[in-house]
């Protein structure tokens, strides 16, 4: 936990759920444990929806759809999601949820590495939501900021690493270390690169605001 255990819990206590759609796909998602976004993300995104709504909305890593869904859900009602998943087992699963959630004819669901995928779109994009191999988010970076328009905003989840981003890469166990170097390039990425202007949160496990000048 990078904020206080008892703290999350008191602040996610205060929280008043989702429809009831989405809250039965959480539950399906943690039974079988797929990754979807802490409550607090979920949060964050509602309100950040509100605030910025956004028009055309990309998503690195779909997983079961719960984000895509909820993005459709709390965004702008004509709002178009274009979302990008890698893991062949999760097709068919994000598939029937956004059938299942009313929202299919907003989403345009692409299939493959986004290493790949990304360089076949067209921007621009009002959002970014990077959600997928944290490895990965820095070679993503580039075709993620050609991607961006200007005044457009990249939210990454999952940058804090449980707070061993924070540690010497010698006290990271070994398997993660490669994470753990490329996801500390990333965080310098973002906070240094001129064209953007950059915020860092720990919230849930970290995320990083992006505002492409």
């Amino acid at each position: 936990m990078i904020t206080e255990e008892r703290m999350t819990a008191y602040i996610n206590s205060l929280d008043t759920g989702h429809t009831p759609f989405l809250e039965q796909l959480e539950r399906e998602a943690k039974a079988a444990q797929v990754p979807i976004i802490r409550r607090e993300m979920q949060s964050f995104l509602k309100v950040f929806l509100a605030i910025q709504k956004p028009e055309r909305i990309l998503e690195v890593g779909t997983a079961v759809g719960f984000s895509t869904i909820l993005m459709a859900e709390y965004g702008r009602p004509d709002a178009r999601i274009t979302t990008i998943e890698n893991y062949e087992k999760r097709f068919p699963v994000a598939e029937k949820n956004f059938q299942d959630s009313g929202y299919k004819d907003r989403i345009t669901f692409l299939k493959g590495d986004a290493a790949d995928v990304l360089k076949t779109l067209e921007g621009p994009y009002d959002l970014i939501f990077m959600d997928a191999a944290k490895g990965q988010y820095i070679h993503f970076l580039p075709e993620v900021l050609r991607l961006l328009a200007p005044g457009g905003v990249v939210i990454s989840d999952n940058v804090l690493q449980d707070g061993d981003v924070i540690e010497s890469r010698f006290a990271v166990e070994r398997r993660n270390r490669t994470i753990h170097k490329r996801m500390r390039e990333y965080l310098y990425a973002l906070k240094h690169d001129p064209a953007l202007l950059t915020s860092i949160v720990p919230l849930g496990d970290g995320i990083t605001i992006s505002v492409k000048k």
